[in-house]
Order: C-alpha cells, then structure tokens, then sequence
C-alpha cells in the first residue's frame, strides 16, 4: 500500500531553463494537458523539449503551441505529431484572466516546466514580459552581488 506522501510526488519531465534568463516572471499557474496514450508514454520517458514554446487563447480555449513530444517507438502507427498544438486545461475564470492579460501590449504566457503529479501530466505556465539585453546584463550583476555577499557573510561565520 503506498503511503500519502508517494502520490505527491512531482515527477518533471522538462524545464525550460532559458524562460527566467529572458523574460520577467510576474505570475505562475499550473494547468492540466490533455494529450493521446503515446504522447503520455514518451513524457514518461523524459522524451520532451518546451524551449521554443509557448500558450495561445482561440476560440475561448488554451494551447500550447512549439512544445516537442517526441514520438514514441513502440506506438507503430498509432504514433502522434510531435509539435501539435496542445490543449490546456484550466479553471474558466483563470483563463479569462490570462487571456486578458495575453492580449496586453509585451505579455506572454510561456511553460517553465512539465511534471506529472498524481500520475497527472501538468505544466506550470509563467506569465512573462520579454527582457531587453541591457536588463539582462543588470540582473547577473545584481546575482553576482547577492552571492558575493552570501558568500561573505559563510566565510565571516566559519571564522
């Protein structure tokens, strides 16, 4: 019998290391995917790339469109697309507010990772405002200080 800490587990499967070095991360929220038997094997796999991805509103629905799932082997030809557009599942009201927040000037809403939690495939969604280069290069001097201090205040206490 599994105790109930096992089925809260989170399994991730990809993460999109670049999404918080390019954009601002104002909010987060996890969405459900909805996608066929092999696409659930191959992301048991670990087999996914959320890099050039990112989430769309039509039709009063959520996708997310650029994700790769790679085809799964054993599937034969019951095999899925690998870049199909992937619907999304959410709450109605946080889709309102998202949509309304998309269709502002320089949001987007890109997935920063893709888990299973209780054997169900989530992905956590950041709604993002692009960075410029100059910003870019402001926020590694502010973490290079933040970890210079860090290390400063270890070093005064092992002393």
């Amino acid at each position: 019998m599994k105790n109930k800490d096992s089925t809260r587990e989170v399994k991730i499967v990809a993460r999109n290391r670049r999404a918080r070095h390019d954009y601002y991360i104002e909010t987060t929220i996890e969405a459900g995917l909805v996608l066929v038997g092999s696409e659930v094997k191959s992301l048991r796999q670990g087999r996914a790339d959320i890099a050039d991805a990112y989430a769309t509103v039509r039709d009063g629905e959520i996708f997310l469109v650029g994700m790769h799932i790679a085809a799964y082997d054993k599937a034969g030809h019951f095999n899925h697309q690998p870049r199909q557009p992937r619907k999304l599942l959410l709450h109605k009201s946080s889709l309102r507010r998202l949509a309304a927040k998309i269709n502002e000037r320089g949001y987007t809403l890109i997935p920063l990772e893709i888990y299973f939690r209780k054997g169900w495939a989530k992905v956590l969604l950041g709604l993002a405002r692009g960075r410029k280069q100059h910003d870019n290069r402001a926020a590694i001097l502010r973490e290079e200080g933040r970890r210079e201090m860090r290390e400063a205040a270890r070093g005064q206490r092992e002393h």
